[in-house]
């Protein structure tokens, strides 16, 4: 065996396996960073990946269906936080009925769109990403860090999860705050979502995103609501997929490993790095506190 082929491989495939998770977590950082618990990056995932797979493929062009999904990002982050911030519904209890309505709606869609409720058709081969939501991924980490660092919106921003009250007291709206950053949390998880119809697929399937939401809201509470170190949680967990998807069909002793047990890896890893650091974690301070 070519161990440097198999770490080069590994390396690439975690890569391309992270540019979905990082894109959601940086997602849910803008949201609870600013005071609001966002367990919805599931929806915004499934919907980033589903309006971007119909119209790329209706205009056979991967960035007309990276522009639709942003869009359609920002949509569902608007209304979201209209629920849980104007209208002060319980923030997780909305997140998850959010989950399950987009994965009722989305069927529903594909069946009056494509006469289907599976996958929507495929994108052609050469209009595909090849590289870019990768390179974008990095790009937004990198930026998202300097921003929080050294601009004053960025620190308007952690004192909206962190201390409102003299957010306020210095005139700046918290709530105004609060709804731009949980609205662009919706695009950023969207483009999570449509870089894996647009980049490691070609269409979107049924639940394509296998709870990546989930995962990348791990990745969030693993890095300690911190761009960098979330980033590094999102390689970690790429990384477990990468290694899964590597030994699907390996055998020890002559017996093939059940494909289950293999697929479950990543989950594992995500549960034990969460049972194993979440003490250490401290949240905002005002995180899913009304204002």
């Amino acid at each position: 065996m070519d161990y440097a082929l198999l770490v080069v491989t590994l390396l690439f495939a975690t890569l391309r396996l992270a540019t979905p998770l990082i894109f959601a977590s940086m997602g849910g950082m803008m949201s609870e960073r600013s005071g609001v618990v966002n367990v919805a990056l599931e929806s915004f995932m499934l919907v980033g990946a589903f309006v971007g797979a119909v119209a790329g493929h209706s205009a056979s062009h991967a960035w007309i269906g990276w522009i639709a999904a942003t869009i359609a990002g920002l949509a569902i982050g608007a209304l979201y936080a209209l629920f849980v911030i104007e209208l002060r519904a319980d923030q997780i209890v909305t997140g998850m009925a959010f989950n399950l309505l987009v994965m009722g709606v989305i069927p529903f869609m594909t069946k009056i769109l494509y006469n289907s409720t599976g996958s929507t058709p495929a994108l052609p081969a050469e209009s595909r990403f090849t590289f870019e939501p990768l390179a974008m991924a990095f790009l937004l980490v990198i930026a998202l860090t300097w921003w929080l660092r050294k601009t004053r919106s960025g620190l308007w921003l952690l004192f909206a999860g962190e201390h409102p009250e003299a957010l306020m007291a210095s005139g700046v709206s918290v709530r105004k705050v609060r709804w731009i950053a949980v609205t662009l949390s919706g695009a950023f998880a969207a483009w999570g979502g449509a870089s894996l119809s647009l980049y490691l697929a070609s269409s979107y399937s049924p639940m394509m995103t296998g709870g990546r939401g989930f995962m990348a809201l791990a990745a969030l509470i693993f890095g300690k609501w911190k761009p960098l170190p979330a980033f590094a949680a999102c390689l970690l967990f790429a990384f477990a997929d990468a290694v899964q998807i590597r030994l699907q069909g390996t055998q020890i002793g002559g017996v093939e490993i059940p494909v289950q047990f293999v697929q479950i890896l990543p989950y594992i890893v995500t549960i034990i790095a969460l049972a194993g650091f979440i003490g250490a974690s401290r949240p905002p301070k005002a995180l899913g506190k009304e204002l």
